[in-house]
């Protein structure tokens, strides 16, 4: 696995539009970029203050991707926000230009198109955790540690005490308790990979689909999977953990990581998101309610890094190696 060098203190970070443009809440990144100006230095591609909601044309989007990779001057990448036109990427991405100028680059949500690929076919790790936009506000603890593995301290990230069980975007209220679900406690090591679960599904079948080349180079330390669920019913979850299993995914796993539900539901009274995993009969670990993804507080995920999970009484904890 190819580890990018770490973003130092006075780095200068391109920021990009990969999926959304960020122009209907510029005040979440000028805010963003306030609250990291005493550790970084950012620069813009044209698309990210863009006010509609695709950015600009998927060409425009990959030259700006790529400018970024080629400038010297750019030490890493943040995704501006998500959205949902990222995929369409996919066939004008420089992936040449990426794998000789290796860089940190980061984002949530929909830029997992871009992410999950890099790492799988390119061997680079990236990190899933935060867009340059979520920085706004008051800084949480998930945000504190994120900024000290994005300089190399990767720390360990344990579960956190509260989430927000707000539905919708922008400040939070941590009013729910934090507990992640498993049969039976977990002490499990692998190789990280994962994103949306939502995206992920568009990338199965695909030229851009390299996870059966990757969990096969890495069948000897196991891989640990995690899911960021946004939208998916309980009976859409289920398939879509039942198509992944189908195309072989889930060979050579060690443990299936997923978060909170951003948006749950559940067409069917007797049929939730436990039932869905139930009714999978994986003979794999899996661990319900994690702190990853868009329900706020999230862990930072290094994919491609080697990854400790724990869990037991409802308590967690990620560490991660570089190696």
């Amino acid at each position: 696995m190819n580890y990018p060098l770490m973003i130092s203190k006075n780095s200068i970070i391109g920021i990009t539009a990969v999926s959304a443009g960020l122009g209907y809440r510029i005040e979440d990144l000028e805010s963003s970029k306030n609250n990291l100006s005493n550790l970084y230095r950012f620069t813009e591609t044209d698309n990210v203050r863009s006010t509609n909601y695709i950015s600009s044309d998927p060409l425009v989007r990959a030259k700006e991707l790529d400018s970024l990779f080629i400038d010297k001057n750019v030490d890493g990448i943040f995704c501006a926000t998500g959205g949902d036109f990222c995929l369409e990427m996919l066939d004008y991405i420089n992936f040449d230009n990426i794998k000789n100028n290796p860089k940190w680059i980061m984002g949530a949500s929909d830029p997992t198109s871009i992410l999950y690929t890099i790492t799988t076919k390119l061997d680079i790790a990236t990190l899933y955790g935060l867009n340059a936009s979520s920085y706004s506000g008051e800084l949480h603890e998930c945000h504190k540690n994120n900024l000290e593995i994005l300089q190399g301290n990767i720390v360990k990230q344990n579960s956190f005490k509260k989430y927000d069980t707000n539905t919708g975007f922008g400040d939070y209220n941590l009013d729910g308790n934090v507990y992640w679900e498993s049969k039976n406690d977990i002490d499990v090591t692998g190789r990280l990979i994962g994103g949306c679960f939502d995206v992920l599904l568009n990338i199965i079948g695909t030229k851009y689909d390299y996870t059966k080349e990757f969990i096969e180079r890495y069948k000897d330390d196991g891989i640990i999977w995690y899911f960021d669920v946004f939208a998916k019913s309980s009976v859409d979850f289920y398939l879509g953990l039942l198509q992944m299993k189908m195309a072989g995914w889930f060979s050579n796993s060690k443990c299936i990581m997923i978060g909170r539900v951003k948006y749950p539901s559940n067409p069917f009274d007797d049929f939730d998101y436990n039932s869905a995993i139930d009714r999978l009969n994986l003979d794999i670990p899996i661990i319900f309610n994690c702190d990853i993804g868009h329900v706020f507080p999230k862990m930072t995920i290094i994919n491609g890094s080697i990854g400790h999970v724990k869990c037991s009484n409802g308590l967690g904890s990620i560490e991660m190696e570089l190696k």
